[in-house]
């Protein structure tokens, strides 16, 4: 439903440093713990303490910047954002206003087939809040509200686009390669689930053709893509009916309501010069030497886009493969292992997405957790390749390596798997295959080709699935003709 509008649609992204301790204290950033035991006088802003910058944490952004193609500049600062929230212990949030860690970058983005690019306004370091506990399911349900100052302090790079993106699948898209990137640079685990990684949806529409923006509402900590996509998608249809119907859209903070599906306004949206900003007294500003910048991205790794590009070029995988390789660093990483001993691409890409992503599935593991290095992996393809064992064995043995942490030679071994390929064993099978099955042999000599597919079928049945199946099918049609 857009009835001659186009919606607008800027991100907010805030990412969790992946640091061992806060942004300006040595207290930890460990998910959970009970209420208010990560906290010490620093983070709670208690009267004659002084923060410290975590060196950690300018290292991240640097190597945020320049992962998104962004400007670092020489010299940044942090400055201090006063409003009032429960959450927030100081009455003010330390960030960065005017001179941040990076500036003007862009990411390029492919839905349906299309590529755009969309620019990056800036990336800034600054503090987490800390967590509001309502007592009903959302904020404007609740009749109170507890807070939880753990996650005070945390530190965040708050990535922000421009306004670029029109569509929920673009803001989709954007936010996913978003994370892609940020696992690749290691600087963040990004867990929506955890909160490591959330998104402030700013959403405005205007006629289709029109120059200036509309109003726009932000709908605050969006913490799944599914989510993201929805409130968007919800938002950009009430302030259509809102506008068609007369109304005007007001500048307001919004909050996702996931159980009903709509957005429910929490407050009046305040503009930059609202928060008051002034340069922190209390910190330094961040001067950076070239020669830091540059080894900051000499140490950078390999990006998914460079990588896709060379999984298609140099190892002939297809635009769909690549994407599946990419989607995940530690998928890539193990891939690349297994690449270096196996020089078929596809094949390593149909067992590695299939049956033993599968089974990692069911098994509650990831490629991070599974006990089948790289180097059994490697094992179990060469004994396909020289066809010691079928892709049918393959399959029966990977759940094996994988429960019981064994090496697919053991298995083999042990279970007596060893593909036949002696024409000799296998022509009484063959032989009896064809007596049994007249019909299948009739079609197949009658010009039904995809008979043979049974027999073949047939054999590996009663072989148990040891026998070689090309072979099967050159003495089966060495036979029916």
């Amino acid at each position: 439903m857009n009835k001659g509008y186009e919606a607008v649609i800027g991100l907010e992204v805030h990412v969790e440093l992946k640091t061992k301790t806060k942004i300006f204290c040595s207290c930890t950033t460990e998910f959970g713990g009970s209420p208010n035991t990560h906290v010490c006088p620093v983070c709670l802003g208690l009267p004659g303490v002084l923060p410290v910058i975590n060196e950690k944490v300018v290292e991240f952004g640097v190597r945020t910047g320049l992962a998104l193609n962004a400007k670092v500049p020489n010299y940044s600062k942090f400055d201090r954002k006063n409003y009032y929230y429960p959450d927030l212990t100081k009455n003010f949030q330390t960030s960065q206003f005017d001179l941040p860690i990076c500036e003007h970058g862009f990411l390029d983005i492919e839905v349906d087939g299309i590529v755009k690019r969309i620019g990056i306004t800036r990336a800034h370091m600054e503090e987490d809040a800390g967590k509001l506990v309502h007592s009903g399911k959302t904020i404007s349900s609740s009749y109170s509200s507890n807070v939880d100052y753990n996650r005070v302090g945390v530190p965040l790079l708050e990535i922000v686009s421009d306004p670029d993106l029109r569509s929920s699948e673009e803001a989709k898209e954007y936010v996913d390669s978003l994370r892609r990137i940020l696992t690749y640079i290691d600087i963040s685990d990004c867990k929506m689930e955890e909160g490591s990684i959330r998104a402030d949806a700013n959403v405005s529409v205007r006629k289709i053709g029109a120059s200036e923006f509309g109003i726009r509402t932000e709908t605050k900590n969006l913490n799944s893509l599914k989510a993201l996509q929805k409130a968007i998608e919800y938002e950009i249809e009430r302030q259509i009916e809102v506008l068609e119907d007369g109304g005007v859209i007001e500048q307001e903070t919004r909050t996702w309501d996931d159980e009903q599906g709509i957005t429910l306004a929490m407050r009046s949206k305040a503009d930059a010069h609202d928060y008051r900003y002034f340069p922190e007294p209390d910190l330094p500003p961040i001067i950076l030497s070239d020669e830091y910048i540059e080894e900051v991205r000499a140490s950078l790794p390999e990006l998914p886009e460079s990588r896709k590009k060379r999984l298609i070029e140099a190892d002939g995988l297809s635009d769909y493969d690549a994407n599946l390789i990419i989607a995940d660093r530690h998928l890539a990483d193990y891939y690349d292992q297994v690449r270096k001993e196996i020089s078929d691409g596809k094949l390593i890409v149909n067992y590695l997405m299939g049956d033993y992503y599968r089974e990692l599935g069911e098994a509650g593991l990831s490629f991070v957790t599974s006990p089948v290095k790289p180097e059994a992996f490697i094992e179990l393809l060469q004994l396909i390749l020289d066809k010691t064992i079928s892709g049918k064995i393959a399959k029966e043995i990977i759940p094996i390596m994988i429960k019981e942490v064994k090496s697919p030679k053991s298995i083999v071994e042990e279970k007596g798997l060893v593909q036949i390929s002696d024409s000799s064993e296998l022509e009484g099978m063959i032989l009896e295959v064809i007596s049994n099955n007249p019909k299948a042999v009739e079609d197949y000599r009658a010009g039904k080709g995809n008979s043979i597919g049974f027999l073949v079928g047939q054999v590996m049945k009663a072989s148990k699935g040891k026998a070689n199946p090309a072979l099967v099918n050159e003495l089966l049609k060495k036979h029916l003709c």
